[in-house]
């Protein structure tokens, strides 16, 4: 198994924008001297607690302060950018990477991001123009010498030669592309079957596993369309992780820090604005008022002491039927660096090396 990390990235609203990216860059050099392979920066555009509208930026930065974490965003939210414009970024920055780059995308869960971009999230016209999107993006970095697409969301063109020196020329670096990821949440989730259909990464957000199993169901069913076989040693699983050196000590700095504030402030209000609250609990009768962060604590975190975190990451690897990467979910802990420094470096000394066996076929 190999260790990675999704970022938001997330930030209290009272943390600056400047304040809150020198946190990430300092997190993201911590992850490359911990030996971590990869991490993924998302892109929000109205959400507080979630500040970063062009993950690019950043990553652009983590790539020139580290030596071999391959980063990438995790994703570029397709239906708020011209997929030509998107494309040809994307290639640059896999140059600039040299080959540490790695593309998500993802279609946008955001109400008021839809209301702003003026897309109808409701009735699924944004993963309609993610699919639109990345199949332009795709054509460009293909070998068409040129071609018109005319669709539903966006026209493009892919020009001939003009004056005999303008022409389409930016490729990734990554033949024929960055490795592309696409995160799921709901079961069965639609996204999963596209990246399964495509044959592309899978990432599962941190839900219990009843509905993570699902997820796999829903990567073989895409790939049964196109006749691909797809490893589960692709399958991302992002997990809230804290670990200490005691069971105490990491549910004090889990519920009580930064990662218990940001769960009942933020994230668990939005999910149940969802009605995504279901996707957390062990047992569907447990009312919603009770799902807490000391009740996800309890039931779905991966927290506590090295032995402890080790036997409970076994424990969702068999449940779910084996991964082969797990994603730390990232929290802002600028008031307690230490801790969270400690936290990545016990599970990439102290863990890691007791789940070894935890290898899909």
């Amino acid at each position: 198994m190999e260790l990675g990390y999704f970022s938001m990235p997330s930030h209290p609203p009272e943390r600056g924008l400047k304040a809150g990216v020198d946190w990430d860059l300092q997190t993201l050099r911590w992850l490359d001297e911990l030996g971590f392979a990869e991490a993924w920066i998302g892109e929000h555009h109205t959400a507080p607690w979630e500040p970063n509208p062009s993950p690019d930026l950043l990553v652009a930065q983590a790539l020139l302060q580290t030596k071999r974490l391959r980063i990438g965003p995790g994703g570029f939210l397709l239906p708020y950018h011209h997929p030509a414009e998107l494309a040809n970024r994307v290639a640059m920055l896999d140059h600039l990477s040299e080959g540490r780059l790695m593309f998500g995308v993802a279609a946008s869960g955001l109400p008021s991001d839809w209301a702003m971009f003026n897309v109808d999230g409701m009735s699924g016209t944004n993963r309609e123009m993610t699919r639109e999107a990345l199949d332009i993006i795709l054509r460009l970095w293909g070998d068409e010498p040129t071609f018109e697409h005319h669709g539903k969301f966006w026209n493009v063109t892919k020009p001939e030669e003009m004056f005999g020196f303008l022409k389409p020329h930016l490729k990734p670096l990554q033949r024929p592309h960055p490795p592309i990821g696409v995160a799921g949440l709901s079961k069965n989730s639609d996204t999963l079957k596209m990246a399964g259909e495509h044959g592309f990464l899978p990432l599962s957000l941190n839900l219990n596993p009843a509905y993570v199993a699902t997820h796999w169901d829903a990567v073989e069913e895409g790939a049964k369309r196109t006749g691909r076989t797809p490893h589960r040693r692709d399958w991302r699983m992002v997990r809230e992780v804290f670990v200490a050196e005691t069971d105490e000590e990491a549910y004090r700095l889990s519920v009580g820090g930064m990662m218990g504030r940001m769960m009942g402030e933020y994230f668990l209000p939005l999910l149940a604005n969802f009605g995504f609250l279901e996707y957390l609990k062990h047992d569907p009768s447990v009312p919603d008022a009770d799902v807490t962060p000391d009740y996800c604590a309890h039931h779905n975190w991966l927290i506590g002491s090295p032995a402890t975190v080790a036997d409970k990451l076994d424990r969702v690897y068999r449940d779910v039927g084996g991964f082969g990467s797990l994603l730390v979910f990232g929290f802002d802990y600028v008031d307690q660096p230490e801790a969270w420094h400690n936290s990545l470096r016990l599970l990439a000394q102290e863990v890691l090396p007791r789940i070894g066996h935890l290898t899909p076929a």
